[in-house]
């Protein structure tokens, strides 16, 4: 896959992009922190009035406001980002369950249930002797159900 050059992206994207990137930086940090010093500082100058008050109050209600639109689009694309990665390497490793693929769109109640069966295949895999083969699993449970039986059947044998 190539890479995506910046002219497929649109305005806004790099808009936002710049922003974001921009707003977790220290000279922004430090700006903001001499935005409210010297807010602080002039409120004797402005003795201390409700418009002094209002203005520190307008301006990191409106900047909070819009920040909050921005990191849940980059939260957004970032998560996008994670799953796919994550899909590539699923479907690159022969002995991984591709039905894995879509677990960010199953419901909370599903990633419960498929939850269960993974902590169940760990419990499995403990009491089997081969626990540090990766399976796919399907493979695992197979696998382990069978470590378990051949040791069943060795200590009967005892």
């Amino acid at each position: 896959m190539s890479n995506q050059s910046n002219d497929d992206i649109s305005g806004f994207e790099k808009i936002s992009n710049t922003i974001t990137t921009y707003s977790g930086s220290s000279p922004v940090f430090l700006a903001a922190i001499g935005f409210i010093l010297l807010w602080a500082f002039s409120g004797p100058v402005f003795h201390f009035s409700n418009t002094w008050l209002l203005i520190v109050n307008t301006a990191t209600s409106i900047i909070t406001f819009l920040m909050v639109f921005l990191i849940q689009k980059s939260q957004n694309k970032e998560s996008i980002a994670v799953q796919l990665k994550l899909n590539e390497l699923i479907a690159a490793n022969n002995g991984a369950s591709n039905r894995l693929l879509n677990i960010q769109d199953l419901s909370e109640e599903q990633l419960n249930t498929l939850y269960e069966h993974y902590r169940t295949l760990v419990e499995l895999t403990q009491k089997a002797k081969s626990n540090t083969q990766s399976h796919s699993v399907e493979d695992a449970i197979e696998s382990a159900e069978e470590d378990i039986k051949n040791d069943f059947l060795r200590n009967e044998k005892k």
